[in-house]
């Protein structure tokens, strides 16, 4: 019997992992609208649990302060910085993933290739080393994996089931020469899960990391599914995402039941340029008691995702983010962010 267990997100959390931009990263263009909505994210969290927040170096960590100091909302004491140098900000994808070992914290170093070589990720798959050996982490064994696996392709109701995708896992620019079964039974050894319930179908235009999880379908208790959904016959995201529903329908809980599904229709979509951006809505982040929402100057449609979401978590605070700024690098709320639970912190 497998004694490891992938906690779920809603598992109670000493706080969470992210990485700030900088100038020399892909986020130099459009640099002020990012600060801003990070500083809306990490003031959230501060105010329910810990940050631990990755700047570049003592210059970075002193502008971030001072950004910081100008939301009345943020706890300083809450927010720990780690100076560190890093590729990109994804701490979704790059961040270490938590297991439950016989009561104990396990972290879990997968190697990351940046999406399948699309980009630079020799710092950032550098990071999980470092963080272990912080004061804060250092009681925790690291654990690393030849395996190429992003957080943001995982997701798991936290009782012995993975969620995930064929387009990403079975991408030969992760792990080419491994199958299906191959990768299932290294994900199930790894990650102590029962059971790796896959869909084939769901994709969302402007998504560089082939169909992650966390932009498509997530867990919001054992027995719910939230989902992204179109109605439009015209929209691009159609029949994929109706296939996709048709999918999820289609599973069962371990027990045999079928799964309570909530659609969250996609929001007008967004442009740069020419380029449809992944505005998604299940790219939420869950925290002690609240739920950080990614909404997209919709009126319509961020009202229904809201509704939605509160009745998915009718004991959370739904806290709306506006992520815009976030799409136009191609990700949103939960893809920069990596929750770190309770128990890999020793208070």
């Amino acid at each position: 019997m497998n004694t490891r267990e992938f906690v779920a997100e809603w598992h109670p959390q000493w706080g969470v992992l992210l990485a700030w931009p900088h100038p020399d990263t892909d986020w130099a263009d459009n640099l002020e609208a990012a600060e801003t909505c990070y500083t809306q994210i990490v003031s959230a969290i501060s105010q329910r649990e810990n940050v631990l927040l990755l700047c570049h170096d003592a210059g970075h960590q002193m502008h971030i302060e001072q950004v910081l100091s100008q939301s009345a909302s943020w706890k300083a004491k809450n927010v720990h910085f780690m100076r560190i140098p890093y590729n990109d900000t994804w701490a979704r994808d790059f961040g270490f993933i938590t297991v439950m070992q016989d009561g104990r914290p396990l972290l879990l170093d997968f190697t990351f290739n940046a999406w399948g070589g699309k980009f630079a990720a020799n710092l950032d798959n550098a990071i999980n080393a470092q963080l272990a050996a912080l004061p804060l982490l250092a009681g925790n064994m690291l654990e690393t994996h030849p395996l190429v696996m992003e957080g943001g392709s995982l997701e798991t109701d936290g009782q012995g089931t993975l969620l995930t995708t064929e387009i990403c896992l079975l991408n030969p620019n992760r792990n080419p020469s491994l199958d299906k079964s191959a990768i299932e039974t290294r994900l199930r050894t790894a990650l102590g899960v029962e059971r790796v319930l896959w869909l084939a179908n769901g994709h969302l235009e402007g998504d560089d990391t082939d169909a992650h999880i966390d932009t498509l379908a997530r867990f919001a208790d054992p027995q719910t599914v939230v989902y992204m959904s179109c109605a439009d016959p015209a929209d691009a995201h159609y029949l994929p995402l109706q296939a996709m529903e048709a999918e999820l329908r289609a599973l069962r809980q371990a027990n045999g039941a079928p799964y309570q599904l909530l659609p969250i229709p996609l929001p007008a979509a967004i442009y740069d340029g020419d380029r449809r951006l992944p505005a998604s809505y299940v790219n939420f982040l869950i925290i002690n008691g609240a739920v950080l929402l990614p909404v997209y100057a919709d009126e319509t449609a961020d009202a229904i995702a809201i509704a939605q979401m509160q009745a998915a978590f009718p004991r959370h605070e739904i806290v709306p983010i506006d992520c815009r700024a976030l799409i136009a690098q191609n990700g949103s709320l939960h893809c920069i962010t990596m929750q770190i639970p309770q128990e890999a912190v020793s208070a």
